[in-house]
């Protein structure tokens, strides 16, 4: 089966032809979808704004990143359920679509900021957690996340005017 056969028969799956057909599914799952990536990009920027070296009232990075870790995973994952739900009602259309590719590559591409951000600066938080302004790496970090997240929301806006 090629790709485009199999987005074809996810998009004959009951799930997808409700959400396709029905009058309220879409617009629902839409509004959930926005209001999700809201709180995982709102919960990020107060992180990246930290790390760009704005200070946070009475709170390291580590700190602040401990509180909002788990608000930003658990919207994350409401993003990500609705994103697919939203994604296999027209799956044919949405891979084909460049600006839905450039979000997915965006998207991608700050999953990969974050993972090196983990596994090299954030292991040495304790030599500059309370540092203002933090070192050039923690600042990069910020400012690629918050640039990152900022063009998932543009491509992603865009995807409903194309």
């Amino acid at each position: 089966m090629d790709l485009l056969n199999f987005l074809q028969s996810l998009e004959e799956t009951p799930v997808a032809l409700a959400i396709k057909e029905g009058d309220q599914f879409f617009p629902w799952l839409e509004s959930f979808h926005v209001l999700a990536i809201t709180l995982v990009v709102g919960t990020i920027a107060i992180v990246d704004l930290r790390l760009l070296g704005y200070p946070s009232h009475r709170r390291g990075a580590r700190q602040l990143i401990v509180e909002l870790l788990p608000f930003t995973w658990a919207a994350f994952v409401a993003a990500v359920i609705t994103g697919v739900l939203l994604f296999i009602s027209n799956a044919v259309k949405y891979s084909e679509n460049p600006l839905f590719l450039i979000k997915m590559g965006l998207l991608l591409a700050a999953g990969v900021n974050m993972a090196i951000f983990h596994h090299g600066a954030y292991r040495k938080i304790t030599e500059w957690d309370d540092l203002l302004p933090p070192p050039v790496s923690v600042r990069v970090a910020g400012a690629s996340s918050l640039c990152l997240w900022i063009g998932v929301i543009i491509f992603g806006r865009w995807i409903g005017f194309s």
